[in-house]
């Protein structure tokens, strides 16, 4: 998992709650044991029409929000299956942090495991991120995880909460194979001590 680097993106909006993983990456793409090119599913029921053509009433497709790196969304975002190619998908895109009142549990947990960064804030401050992005074209957004905060070029800001362990396993680029790695050491020699006879 590579290291989570404070940055400063444009955001977009996603007026919508209970977004859940099956809208985020709809079936067909479930097939991918891959995480490279699922950015093309991403929201892919309401970004395309049926016969393939890019539908122009979905946010994601207008002008001003292409490119963004920061979605904001609304309650109860990645909730349904449990399905880890939604947090592949937003990150493939290009989104590095996605900011709601609040998160499915198992979908925030793959987020945190995948270098994907959740930010919940209260309803009222989403409420003016969403405003100020369909307010200001490129509204832009610094997401500060050293500090736990997210700032605006306007004078906004607001703090965030992050259990310590998952912001040490995002700022150092730790997933659960690079934790175990970490203990190779007193592995081998567990492993080393407890030699089966037919195994020396």
């Amino acid at each position: 998992m590579r290291k989570f680097k404070n940055f400063t993106a444009m955001a977009a909006p996603l007026d919508r709650a209970n977004v859940d993983t099956d809208q985020i990456i709809p079936k067909q793409f479930l097939k991918a044991v891959v995480r490279s090119g699922l950015g093309r599913g991403l929201f892919f029921d309401w970004r395309f029409t049926p016969d393939g053509g890019e539908n122009p009433d979905f946010i994601l497709n207008k002008t001003r929000y292409k490119g963004a790196g920061v979605l904001i969304a609304r309650a109860n975002f990645g909730s349904g299956s449990s399905r880890e190619h939604a947090v592949w998908a937003l990150d493939d895109y290009g989104f590095k942090a996605v900011i709601a009142p609040s998160f499915a549990d198992i979908f925030r947990n793959n987020c945190l495991k995948n270098g994907l960064l959740t930010i919940a804030l209260r309803p009222e401050e989403v409420d003016a991120l969403v405003e100020a992005t369909q307010t200001y074209e490129g509204y832009r957004l610094t997401i500060d995880l050293d500090n736990q905060t997210v700032r605006d070029d306007f004078g906004w800001s607001a703090h965030f909460e992050i259990p310590p362990f998952a912001k040490k396993c995002l700022l150092e680029g730790l997933d659960d194979v690079a934790l175990t790695l970490a203990h190779e050491k007193e592995i081998v020699a567990y492993e080393r001590s407890h030699a089966l006879p037919w195994r020396t």
